[in-house]
């Protein structure tokens, strides 16, 4: 399951052929899975893969884990730029539907969402860059996704936009009750955050992305 959509304006193309999703800065990855009688076995991050399409090594500084039951839905959250935080997502049990937003405010594709289902049957994996939210609904009983985090959590520097934003108008599952955090709940929507300057700002986020790739940046 794959989808995009922008705010005020027609939903674009969902998966191009190499795995990108219509926003800058975030793309899926599809990896190769070898089965047989004993199971299967997969490579879910390549760091030479990642630094061919990003031009730079993905530093892991945390990893997460988060156990969520049927409905539930976490974000958007994202962090401010800088330091920022990359993400490289996957689902190792069961499945949802993993969404990224442009929140980089003057960005071409400001308000535009992606959704992609990774789930533990294809095993896809999706990064998102700094300066893009990112949120997910659990579709199956329970679902367990992992991230590899570019920067550790600091709370002074979290953020998040009310997924239910009518702006932003996410197709989330419709055949069940959302269920959200108080935190979520009450978060703003993209309009007052932008009016607040809570957003980052996408000629910073360009920036942020131009010295990881210089000399000494992020390799």
């Amino acid at each position: 399951m794959l989808e995009s959509h922008q705010a005020s304006g027609p939903p674009v193309g969902a998966l191009d052929s190499d795995g990108t999703l219509g926003i800058d800065g975030a793309w899926v990855f599809t990896p190769h899975i070898h089965a047989d009688g004993r199971g299967s076995f997969l490579e879910w991050f390549q760091g030479s893969d990642f630094q061919s399409r990003a031009g730079y090594r993905f530093e892991v500084a945390q990893a997460n884990c988060s156990v969520s039951g049927r409905g539930v839905i976490r974000g958007i959250h994202f962090a401010d730029v800088p330091p920022g935080q990359a993400k490289y997502v996957t689902c190792v049990s069961g499945t949802v539907i993993d969404v990224v937003v442009d929140l980089r405010a003057g960005s071409p594709s400001f308000g535009r969402w992606a959704a992609v289902q990774l789930d533990d049957r294809a095993r896809r994996a999706v990064f998102i860059s700094e300066g893009l939210g990112h949120a997910f609904a659990t579709r199956s009983e329970e679902a367990t996704v992992m991230y590899l985090c570019s920067t550790s959590y600091e709370p002074a520097h979290e953020r998040g936009i009310n997924p239910l934003d009518p702006e932003i108008a996410i197709a989330w599952p419709s055949d069940v009750e959302p269920i959200l955090s108080g935190k979520d709940t009450h978060a703003p929507s993209l309009a007052q955050a932008r009016a607040d300057g809570l957003l980052p700002d996408y000629a910073e986020c360009l920036a942020h992305a131009a010295r990881l790739v210089s000399p000494g940046g992020g390799q």
